[in-house]
């Protein structure tokens, strides 16, 4: 770090596929989710396959009540729409924030995709400090995969003018460490998992069997890894079948800027 950066904010932020709030033990709750993500205490929550909507009269809109439980707001964008339901990705945040951006990532496939792969870009200010968030899901096909990470990094997200440093891209990336898509970002950003406490990343998929390392957070220059790791206890072993990944992180920030804010304590499981 420079002499002219001064410490700065410190957040934690958690990536999470929720599988449509469908546990491993097959039961829906929405709560059981929300209760995970309260014990991990994060600042900023990025969300894959969420279910939004009531599917019967009389039901909860489940994102909403998530979000109510957790007491934060709820940016959402859709990449499924069914009989008044939606299925989609979501950014949930305690801070103040605004929606920057929210579309389509490309495709290959030439036919209607019953999933419309998209990513959601949340602007959240922090301790007078604006960090730059883009939450993704990427495509299951290879080909496709790279498409969607290289316009990821492109100038409509995180190239984009209005996307500088800080900036976080998060999500469940479905693409290992190995793959092409993977090296496609962590090329250009820094795997917050190669700075984690465990001395190597860790796995987190699937829960009853710990194997691939599909989610993924990425920071930008300005943005130290304190710790970073998937939070492994009973409850998230069955609350889905991925493993939310939670990393404490720090915006450096200039002189002249507001002074940091002290980090919470936590432990990553």
């Amino acid at each position: 770090m420079k002499h002219s950066d001064k410490q700065g904010p410190t957040l934690r932020i958690l990536t999470y596929n929720v599988h449509r709030w469908l546990g491993t033990d097959r039961k829906i709750s929405p709560h059981r989710i929300a209760d995970v993500i309260a014990s991990c205490n994060p600042d900023i929550v990025a969300l894959q396959e969420v279910r939004v909507g009531r599917v019967r009269a009389g039901e909860i809109d489940q994102a909403a009540a998530v979000a109510s439980r957790l007491g934060m707001d709820l940016h959402f964008q859709p990449t499924i729409r069914i009989l008044g339901e939606q299925y989609g990705i979501a950014v949930l945040t305690r801070h103040a924030s605004k929606i920057v951006q929210s579309g389509r990532l490309p495709t290959q496939s030439t036919r209607p995709s019953f999933e419309k792969r998209s990513a959601l870009w949340v602007s959240v200010e922090i301790d007078g400090q604006t960090v730059q968030v883009v939450n993704a899901h990427l495509s299951l096909r290879s080909g496709e995969r790279r498409t969607q990470a290289a316009a990821l990094i492109g100038p409509d997200w995180i190239g984009h003018p209005d996307c500088g440093d800080p900036a976080i891209l998060l999500g469940d990336f479905n693409a290992p460490p190995y793959s092409r898509s993977y090296r496609l970002i962590a090329n250009r950003m820094q795997d917050v998992q190669l700075s984690n406490s465990f001395g190597e990343p860790q796995p987190t998929f699937h829960t009853r069997a710990p194997v691939l390392r599909l989610d993924h957070v990425f920071v930008t220059k300005s943005i130290e890894v304190v710790d970073a790791g998937p939070v492994r206890n009973p409850m998230t072993r069955v609350a889905s079948d991925h493993f939310p990944l939670l990393a404490e992180l720090r915006v450096r920030k200039r002189l002249g800027t507001a002074m940091p804010s002290q980090a919470r304590e936590g432990e990553f499981l």
